[in-house]
C-alpha cells in the first residue's frame, strides 16, 4: 500500500529550492540513489530540475529504511530542512544545497523502466516513442516542451497587446481539398456525408474579416494527410492571424514585432528589424530554393554567357534548348572534396534529376573535368567569372534552368554542411516576396494555384491571368528562417468578379465553385474590407528555437513516418457496431483478404 500526501503540501519545485535553513516539501521522481551504508543520497527530479535528499544516522530509522527501499522512478514526497552540501556541484542550480529529510512518503512504486531515463540516451527512437510518457520525463524534452509553452504564452500576450481577438474556428468543417488530402470524419446523423478536419482556418478567418473582426488570432490545430518528414506532422499548431484595412507591409511589420519579442523573451536573442526581403525569383536564382539558408555563401552564379562559345556538347545542348549553365564556388572545398567525394555529389545531382555535374577542382593547380574541350584562356575565364582561386571547388550544372537551380540549391546545402561553414547560433530571417501565382503541373499539363485560390495577384499581373499564367506574381510571401519555411501569407482577393476569374483560371466550373466555396462567394457579395494574413508554424518555430532535430522533439505525443502513434497504437480498428451506426463498411484489400 502506497503512502498518501496527507498532512503534506508541496512548497517548492525541486529545481527552485535555495534558502538554507528553511523547511521545504518537494515531490518528484527518483532519478538516482547512492546508498553508502550509513548515508543515503536520493536525487529527486521534477520538471524544474533536481534536488538531493539526504538520509544519515540522524534520520529516523523507519524513514531511513524507507529511503533504502526506493528505486529509480519511484514517486516521492519529502519534507525536510535545507542544508549546505559538503560536496558541492557547481554545474547544478541546486548543487550547493541538499534537503535533510524528516518525513518521506513513497506515493507510487515503479517497475524497472524499459530504458534509463537520462539526459543523453542512445536508445532507439521507436522504443522511446512507444513509452513516450517515460521519454517525456527526460530533461531535454521537458525543456523543449516548456519552451514551446513559453513561445505560445508570448505569442498570445503580443497579439492581445496589439488589438487582436482570439476567436476559435470550427474543427469540423466542409471538405474543400486543395493541395494536401483532408482527414475526413463521417457523420452519424447525415449518413454518407463527411466533415473534414481543417488544413487551416483559412476560409473562416476570411469570413471573420467580412464580419468586422478586423484583427483575428488563433493558435489553431491543423491537419493534413500528407507524407511526413522531420519538419512535418499530420497534425500541427499554427499561429494563425488575419488583419483588415492593411497592406502586405503592415502585416509583415506586425509579424516582425512578434518575432523580435518572442526571440528576446524566450531565448534572449536580439533580432534586428526590418527583416531582409528578396523576391522569389532572386531567391531561386541565387540559392536554388524558395526557402534559402543565408547563413553561408556558395551562391549560384549564371555563367551561361561565359561558356556559350565553349565546344562542350553538354553546355551547348543546354543553352540551345533554352536552359542555362550555372555554378557554385565552394570556397576552400578542394581539400575536402577528393575525386571520390565529388563522384558522390554527381550521383546526388543525378538523383535530383540533373544529368550530372562538371567541376573545377583547384588544389595545386586547376583540375577541370571538361579540360579537353577548352581552348586557351577559357578555364581562366570561368574561374574569374565565379571568383575561384587556389583551394576552391567549382561545381557546374547545365540543363533546363529549373533543374539546374534545384540541383545546385541542394548541392550547396550539402557542401555547406560538409565544410561546417553554417553557424549554429545565427538566426537569419528572410521575407520571400512576389511569389508565383500559379504552379505548372507537368504531369497533367495544367496550371494550379501555388497557394490557395483566394490569394490576390499583383495588380500589374492581373491582365495575364487568362493568357500567361507563368507571368503572374502574387501578393504573397513566405517567412524563412535558416532554410526553414516558418510561415506563408498573402493579401486576399476581395473583389467578387476577380475571385470568379481566379476560379475560372484554375479550370473550375460554376458547379464546382458553388459546391466547394459557394458560401464564401456569397459572403463576398456583401462587401469585404481589404485584408490579408499569415499562418506561422508554432512547431517549426519551437524546433528551431530549441535547436531540436525534429518536430517530434517539440511535440508531446508525435506521430511517426506512417502517421501512426506508437504509444497508443493509433489509428486502430473500431468495432462493427460503431461502423454500422455510421453506415460504413470496410473493404479489405487483396493482400488483407489473403
Amino acid at each position: 500500500m502506497a503512502d498518501t500526501m496527507k498532512g503534506l503540501k508541496r512548497t517548492h519545485y525541486c529545481g527552485e529550492v535555495a534558502e538554507i535553513g528553511k523547511e521545504v516539501v518537494v515531490g518528484g521522481f527518483v532519478e538516482r540513489i547512492r546508498n553508502k551504508g550509513g548515508v543515503i543520497f536520493i536525487v529527486l527530479r521534477d520538471r524544474t530540475g533536481v534536488v538531493q535528499l539526504l538520509f544519515n544516522d540522524e534520520t529516523d530509522s523507519e524513514i531511513f529504511e524507507k529511503a533504502a527501499g526506493c528505486r529509480s522512478e519511484y514517486v516521492l514526497m519529502a519534507k525536510g530542512i535545507v542544508r549546505e552540501r559538503e560536496s558541492k556541484n557547481d554545474k547544478l542550480k541546486t548543487g550547493n544545497i541538499e534537503i535533510f529529510v524528516d518525513d518521506l512518503r513513497v506515493l507510487a512504486k515503479a517497475q524497472t523502466p524499459p530504458f534509463e531515463i537520462t539526459n543523453e540516451t542512445k536508445v532507439n527512437e521507436e522504443l522511446r516513442l512507444k513509452y513516450r510518457y517515460l521519454d517525456l520525463r527526460r530533461a531535454p524534452l521537458q525543456r523543449n516542451i516548456i519552451m514551446r509553452h513559453q513561445i505560445a504564452k508570448v505569442t498570445r500576450e503580443y497579439f492581445y497587446e496589439n488589438g487582436f481577438l482570439e476567436i476559435e474556428t470550427p474543427m469540423m468543417m466542409k471538405s474543400t481539398p486543395e493541395g494536401a488530402r483532408d482527414y475526413l470524419i463521417p457523420s452519424r446523423v447525415h449518413q454518407g456525408k463527411f466533415y473534414a478536419l481543417p488544413q487551416s482556418p483559412q476560409i473562416y478567418k476570411q469570413l471573420l474579416m467580412i464580419s468586422g473582426y478586423d484583427r483575428y488570432i488563433q493558435l489553431a490545430r491543423c491537419f493534413r494527410d500528407e507524407d511526413l518528414r522531420a519538419d512535418r506532422q499530420p497534425e500541427f499548431t499554427q499561429i494563425d492571424l488575419e488583419m483588415s484595412f492593411v497592406d502586405a507591409e503592415d502585416i509583415q511589420e506586425c509579424v516582425e514585432g512578434f518575432i523580435q519579442r518572442v526571440f528576446k523573451e524566450v531565448i534572449g536573442v536580439d533580432i534586428p528589424t526590418p527583416l531582409p526581403r528578396i523576391t522569389f525569383a532572386d531567391a531561386m536564382n541565387r540559392y536554388g530554393s524558395d526557402k534559402p539558408d543565408t547563413r553561408f555563401g556558395f551562391e549560384i552564379q549564371d555563367i551561361t554567357d561565359t561558356v556559350k562559345d565553349i565546344d562542350f556538347v553538354i553546355f551547348k545542348n543546354a543553352i540551345e534548348e533554352g536552359g542555362s549553365v550555372r555554378a557554385i564556388n565552394v570556397k576552400n572545398g578542394a581539400a575536402t572534396y577528393t575525386r571520390k567525394e565529388i563522384d558522390k555529389l554527381v550521383e546526388h545531382a543525378k538523383g535530383i534529376g540533373a544529368k550530372g555535374l562538371a567541376y573545377i577542382r583547384w588544389a595545386d593547380e586547376p583540375n577541370c573535368s571538361f579540360k579537353k574541350f577548352l581552348a586557351d584562356g577559357e578555364l581562366e575565364k570561368i574561374c574569374e567569372a565565379v571568383d575561384a582561386e587556389a583551394g576552391d571547388l567549382v561545381l557546374i550544372c547545365a540543363d533546363k534552368t529549373k533543374t539546374v537551380l534545384s540541383t545546385l540549391g541542394a548541392i550547396r546545402l550539402i557542401c555547406g554542411k560538409r565544410l561546417e561553414v553554417i553557424p549554429d547560433d545565427v538566426y537569419n530571417f528572410l521575407w520571400i516576396t512576389e511569389m508565383p501565382f500559379f504552379e505548372h503541373d507537368d504531369e497533367n499539363d495544367t496550371w494550379v494555384a501555388a497557394h490557395h485560390p483566394f490569394t490576390m495577384p499583383m495588380e500589374e499581373c492581373i491582365e495575364y491571368l487568362d493568357t500567361d499564367p507563368a507571368n503572374v506574381r502574387a501578393k504573397a510571401w513566405d517567412l524563412v528562417l535558416n532554410g526553414t519555411e516558418l510561415s506563408s501569407g498573402s493579401m486576399r482577393i476581395t473583389d467578387f468578379e476577380l475571385q470568379q476569374r481566379m476560379f475560372e483560371a484554375l479550370g473550375m466550373t460554376d458547379e464546382e465553385i458553388q459546391a466547394k466555396f459557394g458560401f464564401l462567394v456569397d459572403a463576398y457579395r456583401y462587401a469585404a474590407p481589404p485584408h490579408g494574413g499569415m499562418g506561422i508554424g508554432l512547431d517549426r518555430l519551437a524546433m528551431i528555437m530549441c535547436k531540436a532535430d525534429s518536430l517530434r522533439d517539440v511535440t508531446a505525443f508525435p506521430k511517426v513516418q506512417n502517421a501512426s502513434e506508437l504509444m497508443s497504437e493509433c489509428p486502430s480498428a473500431v468495432d462493427a457496431e460503431s461502423l454500422e451506426a455510421l453506415a460504413i463498411s470496410i473493404t479489405k484489400s487483396e493482400n488483407e483478404a489473403e
